[in-house]
């Protein structure tokens, strides 16, 4: 149904978007510097969910409606733009609970220490930024129909085929980003102090970031 050679295309197409931090990758490493490898990771694999379900609305019809309205593609954005802000505030409020200890323990035993309601609210939260990232809107509005075959038919189905392709390239990076700002996490968690600061720095980032999705973008 979708040739090699647009499977190849839309492959190296992808490559070189998902190569350029965006929102996403942002976020993952603001959640690794607030809240350690294994929220990080969570985030991650719910970032990833987010945007094939982002994805799969595109592929039902969601994409003409975000291409033709732009209110609707602001509603959105601003959706997501708000809820990184909120994560971003919360995580620098709670930087003073960071414990150099705790952090040291969560590592020796793999990332062991938070539950699995903990794991899930990650994943979530990494599902929300997903269906509301601007830059993965426009990349399954605007770029992957040019790779569907339209006179082979079944055009959601092909859709949703191609969209495995940046969703599993994105499943690397993202837990490849999780994993290395989660080393340099750990590397500070030899005193309270700068734990807290790297805290601080992982909810400023997501303040920061909900802040320019929010004022950048289409405009029209």
């Amino acid at each position: 149904m979708v040739s090699l050679d647009r499977l190849l295309a839309f492959a190296a197409m992808s490559a070189l978007v998902i190569v350029i931090p965006g929102p996403s990758v942002l976020f993952v490493i603001g959640r690794a510097l607030a809240h350690g490898r294994r929220t990080a990771v969570a985030t991650a694999f719910g970032n990833v969910a987010g945007s094939y379900l982002m994805i799969v609305a595109v592929a039902f019809g969601l994409g003409s409606l975000l291409e033709r309205s732009a209110a609707a593609f602001l509603a959105v954005k601003l959706a997501g733009a708000a809820y990184l802000v909120f994560l971003g505030v919360q995580a620098y409020r709670h930087r003073r609970e960071l414990r150099a200890e705790a952090v040291r323990a969560a590592t020796a035993s793999g990332g062991a220490g938070r539950g699995p309601r903990g794991d899930l609210r990650a994943v979530l939260d990494g599902v929300l930024v997903g269906l509301t990232n601007p830059k993965g809107i426009v990349f399954a509005a605007a770029v992957l129909p040019q790779f569907v075959n339209h006179a082979a038919g079944h055009v959601p189905v092909q859709m949703m085929l191609l969209g495995l392709v940046p969703i599993s390239i994105g499943l690397v990076t993202d837990t490849l980003w999780a994993l290395t700002a989660s080393a340099a996490r750990t590397w500070f968690a030899r005193s309270d102090r700068r734990l807290a600061m790297v805290g601080g720095a992982g909810g400023c980032t997501m303040i920061g970031l909900g802040l320019t999705v929010a004022v950048t973008g289409r405009a029209d």
